[in-house]
């Protein structure tokens, strides 16, 4: 799982991971945790986003199926770094073979974009040589708590 910092990908391992919010501060380094959803488990590293750290990301690759990018749709600053961020990722031959999960995270702040300006903003319709999903963050806060892992999991 990687990102931007502050983008919210340790808030959101931990969801997956416990079914509810924890406190958390920026990542140093990383967190694993195994995660297991619809009985298939998997492992989720969610790799700290600060631009000093970013330069290591690439130690992460090697034998990796699936890339959960999180952008925070909140963050219109910071938009086309993510983009560039991004496509280093999946440029990288070490990650040609995994499928990308976007995740829109914060749509529930202000401001927002929507899903449609993100896929825009990040550039994804010309991703053409392997599988993505945009997938949704629904606002917690306002979903019964039965329904707060299924926005969580939408995209999975």
């Amino acid at each position: 799982m990687l990102g931007l910092d502050a983008a919210g990908k340790t808030t959101i391992l931990y969801k997956l991971k416990l079914g509810q919010s924890v406190t958390t501060i920026p990542t140093v380094g990383f967190n694993v945790e195994t995660v297991t959803y619809k009985n298939v488990k998997f492992n989720v590293w969610d790799v700290g986003g600060q631009d000093k750290i970013r330069p290591l990301w690439r130690h992460y690759y090697t034998g990796t199926q699936g890339l959960i990018f999180v952008v925070d749709c909140a963050d219109r600053d910071r938009i086309d770094e993510a983009r560039q961020e991004l496509h280093r990722i999946i440029n990288d031959r070490e990650m040609r073979d995994a499928i990308i999960l976007i995740f829109a995270n914060k749509q529930d702040l202000p401001d927002a974009m929507k899903p449609h300006e993100i896929q825009e903003k990040l550039g994804l319709t010309r991703i053409r040589d392997r599988n993505w999903l945009l997938g949704r963050h629904f606002p917690l806060r306002r979903l019964q708590p039965s329904r707060k892992r299924m926005g969580m999991t939408s995209g999975l």
